[in-house]
Formats: C-alpha cells, sequence, structure tokens
C-alpha cells in the first residue's frame, strides 16, 4: 500500500504506500509496481461502541515515476451503528517519494458524509540519510514543522521493513512523517513474523516471499503506552500487500485482497 505501505489514522482515515539506519543492509528490494483493490468488512466491534457493520473498499496504487515513487490511495468505507444508522468515510491519499528517500509530497483530503473533514497538503525534506529536516504544510495552514533527526517517509519505512524481514530482524522501530499531523512524525514499532515460502501458482505478484507484520502507530509526543492504532499484514517481498487488518480499538476492520494487476514505469 504505500507495499506498499498502509497507514491508517483514526477515525477510519486510510493511507496505504505504506515499515538498522537507512542502509543497513545490503538486501536490495525490488518492487512491483502494482494496482490492488481490497474489500473491507467489519472483523471486530466492541460492545460499547455501537458498531454493527462496516463494511467499503480500498484502492492503491504504487507507481514508478522513475525518479520517485507514487503512492494514491482511495479508502469508502461505510459504518452502521446499533440504531441503523450509517455513516461514510472517504479518504484520498496520494504522495511522491524520491528514491533516496529525502524528498516527499503529499495530499489527504477525509469527506464525512460528504461534507468535508479534513485537508492535508505540503512537502517535506530531509537534509540527508538519517538526518533531520522540515516539513512545509500549505493546508490546512501554512506552518512548518522540524523533523527529528531518524525521520523516514513512508515508502522507505515500508522497504526498510521488508530489508529488515529479510534480514530475520523481529522488531524495527522508527519515527515515519506522512503528512497525516501536523504535530510531527509517528513512532512506529513493526513486529515481524517467521517469512513464508512463496506460493505456488496463481497471480505471478503474489507467488513471492512474505511475512506477517503488526505495525502499531504511537502519535506525536503521546504520554501514553496505547497505540493510536494497529496495523496488521502480510508483506510480500515486492511490496505487495497481500491481506490486512486495520484496528481502531473500538474497531477492527479487514481488508481482502479482490483484484491486483501490475503497472509499467511511467517515464
Amino acid at each position: 500500500m504505500s507495499a506498499v505501505r498502509v497507514w491508517c489514522r483514526k477515525g477510519a482515515a486510510c493511507a496505504l504506500a505504506g515499515v538498522l539506519l537507512f542502509s543497513e543492509t545490503a538486501f536490495a528490494v525490488e518492487v512491483a509496481p502494482h494496482r490492488a483493490i481490497y474489500d473491507l468488512s467489519l472483523a471486530h466491534a466492541k460492545s460499547s461502541s455501537g458498531i454493527v457493520d462496516a463494511k467499503g473498499s480500498m484502492l492503491v496504487e504504487w507507481a514508478d515515476s522513475c525518479d520517485g515513487w507514487t503512492i494514491d490511495q482511495r479508502y469508502r468505507l461505510t459504518v452502521t451503528s446499533d440504531e441503523s444508522e450509517d455513516s461514510q468515510v472517504v479518504v484520498s491519499f496520494s504522495t511522491w517519494e524520491s528514491k533516496d528517500g529525502l524528498s516527499y509530497r503529499f495530499f489527504m483530503r477525509k469527506m464525512r458524509d460528504g461534507d468535508l473533514a479534513e485537508e492535508m497538503r505540503g512537502r517535506a525534506r530531509l537534509e540527508g540519510p538519517g538526518a533531520a529536516g522540515t516539513a512545509e504544510f500549505t493546508q490546512p495552514e501554512a506552518s512548518t514543522i522540524e523533523l527529528p533527526a531518524g525521520t523516514m517517509f513512508p515508502t522507505d519505512h515500508t522497504l526498510l521493513l521488508i530489508r529488515s524481514a529479510n534480514s530475520n530482524e523481529r522488531f524495527v522501530t522508527r519515527k515515519v512523517f506522512d503528512g497525516g499531523e501536523t504535530e510531527g512524525p509517528s513512532d512506529v514499532t513493526a513486529a515481524i513474523g517467521q517469512g513464508g515460502d512463496p506460493a505456488a501458482g496463481g497471480n505471478a505478484l503474489l507467488n513471492h516471499r512474505g511475512w506477517p507484520m503488526r505495525l502499531a502507530f504511537y502519535a506525536p509526543d503521546a504520554a501514553g503506552s496505547e497505540p493510536d492504532y494497529e496495523v496488521g499484514m502480510k508483506l510480500l517481498e515486492n511490496g505487495v500487500a497481500e491481506a490486512m487488518t486495520l484496528d481502531y480499538g473500538d474497531l477492527v476492520v479487514r481488508a481482502r485482497l479482490r483484484e491486483i494487476e501490475a503497472l509499467k514505469p511511467n517515464c
């Protein structure tokens, strides 16, 4: 999703692109640019939430623009309450990230029941691998924030997760900035499970080794021990997320892969 990496924010806003400092391993990730469609459904909801159903869809495109990676994600979720009332959230998240992981542009729009709920736009730059940087927002209002040393952007973080999994790392913690928070980067802790052999037959994009992962996202400067939200997924070595769960605490949404196709480089 950005395998892309999937980013999901509390309140059912989601952005997928997508989890050793920078060149800590020589393993090269061969990304497969692709378009994937996922069906969203209710996996679990706490009784206190009043939620009885949830369904929708998510589209993720991870494309190669030659000078960088572009991620386009569209997320639509309808939640039904125990009073038979429906509420719909629609999120669009588009990003461009240079292949050296140092430059980043982002745009996010969230609609709730047809009304604009939130909009973010801006760009960010790191001074070098592992170095500090800055992020400049033009929406919701003009502002500039500092990014501490060690901050990563989403696609670079996803590639790091794949390299770490291939090197048998089991826990990876980094600060990740995706443009969804004006306060700064989130702390992301990933737990990586045992890798499995490639599946035989079927779509060639899915015939790759993969690892189960659980990512916990903590809000910037969070004081508590509980994550803001969590994402579980099976991430393949080519960047494809084969399956996902989006855990918002009161609500857990399952994402099942319905369709996937390869994309050609857009140079």
